[in-house]
């Protein structure tokens, strides 16, 4: 049997951009996709989207700033699958000037636990929910969408690629995912769960802006990689495409 043989998928915030394009490839490789959409006439139109394409899709209502709405997700992938094999934490926000500016001295309250709220703890939230399910799969996949801005070795280094880019809550956020994406991958190294951290490149999505130099249609590279890892596979990596990069 072929890993992706009846294979599962949720997958965060896939109405749109880069989620959507990941269930669109994983969908082409045979995987059923579960769309995961705070707006679920969006989820819908876009698992249609897919269904439309010979692909095997739903939509269910996920909202990460809704903590309660991971036991919806749980309830619905229990009911009609009784397991999960690939994980995609893609939802993801930012509520700051992400070029320009270093506004670490003056980052408010607000922006900080938004951020975090989205980009982190309800990460944790729906992945601590699921993974009963992904313990009945053969083999499980989580893939954390992070970003290269959460590189403190990128940021830190002399004549730094991505010192342009310094909005403190967007880029922590994204370091503590990163620091959870080890952690985990350290607890469950004994276990056919893989655990890995991706950055999909500057898109341009409603994050990403217009001036992002890769288009979207090109930005489920990375997610799809570590989604469909053979036993052999990384585990606790941070990676962009095949390519690691540093912590």
């Amino acid at each position: 049997m072929s890993f992706i043989e009846n294979k599962v998928a949720f997958i965060s915030g896939a109405n749109r951009g880069i989620g959507f394009e990941t269930a669109k490839k994983l969908g082409e490789l045979g995987i059923t996709v579960i769309i995961g959409a705070r707006d679920v006439s969006k989820g819908k139109a876009a698992a249609n989207d897919l269904v439309s394409r010979g692909m095997k899709a739903d939509a269910v209502y996920y909202d990460a700033n809704e903590p309660s709405s991971a036991n919806n997700v749980y309830a619905y992938l229990d009911q009609h699958y009784g397991k999960l094999d690939i994980l995609v934490n893609n939802a993801g926000v930012n509520h700051e000037q992400l070029m320009g500016k270093n506004n670490s001295s003056s980052v408010s309250k607000d922006a900080l636990q938004n951020t975090f709220q989205t980009n982190f703890f309800s990460v944790i939230e729906i992945t601590q929910k699921l993974l009963p399910l992904m313990r009945k799969a053969p083999a499980g996949r989580i893939v954390n969408l992070s970003s290269i801005l959460a590189s403190l070795t990128l940021h830190s280094m002399p004549n730094s690629p991505i010192d342009f880019a310094k909005a403190f809550a967007y880029n922590a956020s994204k370091t503590a995912l990163n620091a959870y994406t080890v952690h985990l991958a350290n607890e469950l190294r004994d276990t056919n769960i893989k655990v890995n951290s991706a950055h999909p490149g500057w898109v341009k999505t409603e994050l990403g802006g217009e001036h992002a130099p890769m288009e979207v249609v090109d930005s489920y590279k990375t997610s799809v990689y570590l989604a469909t890892l053979d036993k052999n596979g990384p585990n606790g990596g941070f990676f962009h495409e095949t390519d690691n990069l540093p912590w």
